[in-house]
């Protein structure tokens, strides 16, 4: 069993920045890859971002890419969401998912966390 936590969400205005940690514990070596989701309200979970084990590969939806950068730290067993010139359409709940190899969907992804809110104003 691998278990998620994230962090960092908030409310911030359009053009600000964030940064969510998902710390995991328990079995993290059956589930190297990481990711990052969102949802925002009425609509479908989609895809942010995702990254390997080693940090040498990383995925970015079109929609976040020159925005946000994903990026881990192995000795903390945690993973991070850099967010920058946030805009309105970035409001969702962003949960951190666990996963054998590092896949686009949510179905390649085993373990999930709570998630946090992020909201940016207008």
């Amino acid at each position: 069993q691998v278990q998620l936590v994230e962090s960092g969400g908030g409310l911030v205005q359009a053009g600000g920045s964030l940064r969510l940690s998902c710390a995991a514990s328990g079995r993290t070596f059956s589930s190297p890859a990481m990711g990052w989701f969102r949802q925002a309200p009425g609509k479908e979970r989609e895809f942010v971002a995702a990254i390997s084990w080693s940090g040498s590969t990383t995925y970015y939806a079109d929609s976040v890419k020159g925005r946000f950068t994903i990026s881990r730290d192995n000795a903390k067993n945690t993973v991070y969401l850099q967010m920058n010139s946030l805009k309105p359409e970035d409001t969702a709940v962003y949960s951190c998912a666990a996963g054998p190899r590092v896949r686009t969907t949510g179905n390649g992804y085993d373990y999930w966390g709570q998630g946090t809110q992020v909201t940016v104003s207008s």
